[in-house]
This record gives C-alpha cells, structure tokens and sequence, in this order.
C-alpha cells in the first residue's frame, strides 16, 4: 500500500493501460511536454513520446472528431479536458458520433473512447469555469457516465473505462485532485455501472455523487451526534443508475435524500426520483428530499459561490425535516 494524491493515481491508471495496450493515447491542449492543466499526464510523453500524448490546438470540436474517428479504427483514445465545460464545444461529435455510431453502424464499429478532465464548482473559477455537464449529457444514448470520488475509485474505474468498447465520460471534480489515499500496489479494476455504500445505515438514505460526498459524510457526523444513523451511497455511475442498489437501501430506511452539486431543475437527483416514483413508489415513508445548486451560473464570489452549492448545515437540516415527517 502506498499514499496517492487523486491525480496520481488517475496518471498511474493512465501509465498502465499505455504500458498494457499500445492503441491507448492520450490527446488534449497541454497534455505532453506541459502535463495536463492538473499534471494528471505529467512526464508521461518521455515514456511513450509525442505521439502518445498528443498536444491538440484550442479546438475540442475537431480533436474530439478525431478522436472518435480513431476509436473507429480500432486505438483507444483518452481525451483530456483542460476544463470540462469547453467539452460543450464537442456536444455533437460526442452526442451525435461517439453516442450513435456503434448503433447507426449495426456494430460494425465500436467506440472505445474516454472524455475525462476537471469539472464542478471549484474556488472562484467563475460560472464558464464551474460547470456541471453529467445532466447535459444524461439523455444521449449510447454512452456511460462516470463520476470518481476518491484516489481508490478514481484509478479503478479509469483503467475500467479505457477498456471498455463504448464511449465513457469520465468526471473528476477540480477540488478533489490533491486528495491522497493509500493504493493497493497489485492491479485492479473498478465496474462502471456500481454504486458504493459508502455507509450502511438504517434511519434515511443518502444518495450523493463526486465531490458532495465529502459534505455529506461531514453531515453524517453531527447527525450520528444526534442520534440518526444515515445510509450513505455514493453512485459513481451516472448512467447507467444503479438503482438495485439504491432500492435494496430504500427498502431498508423506507426515506429518501438526494444531494448532488449539479443544478436542481433537470439535475441527476430529478432522474433519481423518476425511477423511486416507477420503481419503488410504495416504498417510501415520505417525499423524496432533493438538495441541490442554484439554478444560476455560479458567482465568482467566494461568499456568493458557497451559497449557490450544498452545505453540510443544510444536509443536516434537510435530513431532520425528513424525519421529523
């Protein structure tokens, strides 16, 4: 076991499955001689050359093109966002190609192709800067979304998503890069469609993803204080939802919340709560409770910026009312 920061291990990840498969590259602004925005690729290119990590101009529209014309043709390319937000400026050549063209081929082509890079609300990074696209890109059909959380999963899941035949976003949140974790040494590898139970409990159920998973952990710890014994999951997979395991939760607390930093109108936890209601309606003791960000672009104001994202105080507040129902 060793200590990794969480960008560490998503370059350890990155290392292996170059060293592993040498269709594997790794293409975006920055990520050879320079490193990544978040040095997730630093020093690779002296190992596997300029070829391998392939510096593109200011232009995600084409380089994701040419990146899902590759995969077509058998590598496996590993797209970096310098900042996921710019990755808008692709929305048709990952919706409309990477999505369909498995499908539209009849499986004459797969598309083994991985979007990854910084994403969320970070510290005064401003609204362009502080996106949240898993909800953009939750109805097009065709990929799967992934959102890391911690070194562990970060690099299992990574390795996961490289090998896999279909095209995977990969979400990491910019304040969780500099997070360390003791790391197995052997090889693993994480399933892209499983949530963790981070916490087993039987009062309420929590469901959370990415970086809020921290914020909901600090909120378990003043309700345990309290008496409450939550259930955490954290649901890693965005699409497809792991509503098994939600549901076996659900069966148990028979109370639902839902904490997520993308935005409330459209946002994940509204997914969520579809499937409760055509799944597990009968199940529950009390409406579903979803805590959410504003629907505002996000201020550049550090005071401003905390108040349009969930806090612990009103997780805590928010589980209480529940209950309290």
């Amino acid at each position: 076991m060793a200590e990794v920061t969480f960008f560490n291990a998503l370059r350890a990840a990155l290392d292996e499955e170059m060293a592993r498969d040498a269709n594997v590259f790794v293409l975006g602004e920055d990520v050879g001689r320079y490193g990544g925005s978040y040095k997730v690729t630093k020093d690779l290119y002296k190992k596997y050359g300029d070829w391998r990590l392939l510096d593109t101009p200011i232009c995600e529209n084409s380089f994701t093109g040419m990146a899902v014309g590759a995969a077509m043709m058998g590598l496996r390319p590993v797209i970096e966002g310098m900042n996921m937000g710019f990755l808008l400026l692709a929305f048709n050549q990952i919706a409309n190609n990477a999505g369909m063209l498995r499908y539209t081929s009849g499986g004459n082509f797969k598309i083994p192709l991985v979007v990854r890079g910084p994403g969320g609300v970070g510290r005064n990074l401003g609204a362009e800067h502080s996106q949240r696209l898993e909800a953009y890109f939750q109805a097009v059909p065709g990929i799967k979304i992934v959102a890391c959380s911690t070194p562990y999963n970060a690099k299992g899941l990574l390795k996961s998503a490289i090998r896999n035949d279909n095209p995977v976003l990969f979400f990491e949140h910019v304040l969780l890069y500099n997070l360390k974790e003791n790391l197995p040494d052997e090889e693993y590898l994480l399933p892209l469609d499983k949530a963790e139970i981070v916490r087993s409990g039987k009062d309420v159920t929590i469901v959370t993803y990415s970086r809020m998973r921290y914020h909901v952990l600090k909120a378990v710890e003043t309700l345990v204080k309290e008496g409450i014994d939550p259930e955490v999951i954290d649901l890693i997979s965005l699409k497809p939802l792991d509503m098994e395991t939600v549901g076996q939760s659900l069966r148990k607390t028979h109370r639902l919340v839902i904490v997520e930093e993308d935005m409330r109108c459209g946002g994940i936890g509204a997914e969520i709560i579809a499937s409760v209601n055509d799944r597990l309606f009968d199940e529950l003791d009390a409406p579903v409770l979803r805590l959410a960000s504003l629907d505002v672009p996000t201020p550049y104001n550090s005071t401003l910026e905390n108040l349009t994202i969930v806090q612990p105080e009103q997780i805590v507040a928010g589980v209480k009312t529940l209950l309290a129902r």
